[in-house]
């Protein structure tokens, strides 16, 4: 219930690849090693979406089965994180995601601060904007 920086970057890229993620911030580089082969090591609460090659996956850990992965179709809308229920309601309704997360920071307290956004062309060659 605390914003401590509103201009945290949420993108971790390791060997290429993008982790856009959403939780615990001092469990984020955890998933991201969890993903590249480590063993975890207690609970993480980090959810995160991973640009892998042409895959784009939602990505967590839990204590029953370790790292799991879900694909995530691109040809639809998609948005992790507390501010979820608002995006997914504003891109319902036409809404750009980079809108809808402006417009989810409007009424929940956990979205907020600097959006920077990604955009994967039809090739799965990706560009970031500020």
């Amino acid at each position: 219930d605390v914003i401590v920086y509103d201009d945290y970057d949420k993108c971790l890229v390791r060997d290429g690849v993008p982790s856009f993620c959403s939780g615990a911030t001092p469990d984020f580089p955890v998933l991201v090693d969890v993903y590249f082969g480590a063993k975890p090591t207690g609970p993480v609460d980090v959810t995160a979406m991973v640009l892998d090659g042409e895959n784009l996956m939602l990505v967590a850990i839990d204590n029953d089965t370790g790292l799991w992965k879900s694909p995530i179709m691109r040809d639809r809308p998609y948005a992790i994180g507390s501010g979820m229920p608002f995006a997914f309601a504003a891109m319902d309704m036409g809404a750009s995601a980079e809108k809808a997360v402006e417009l989810a920071a409007k009424r929940d307290t956990g979205t907020g601060g600097k959006i920077r956004t990604l955009r994967i062309d039809q090739h799965g060659q990706a560009s970031t904007s500020n």
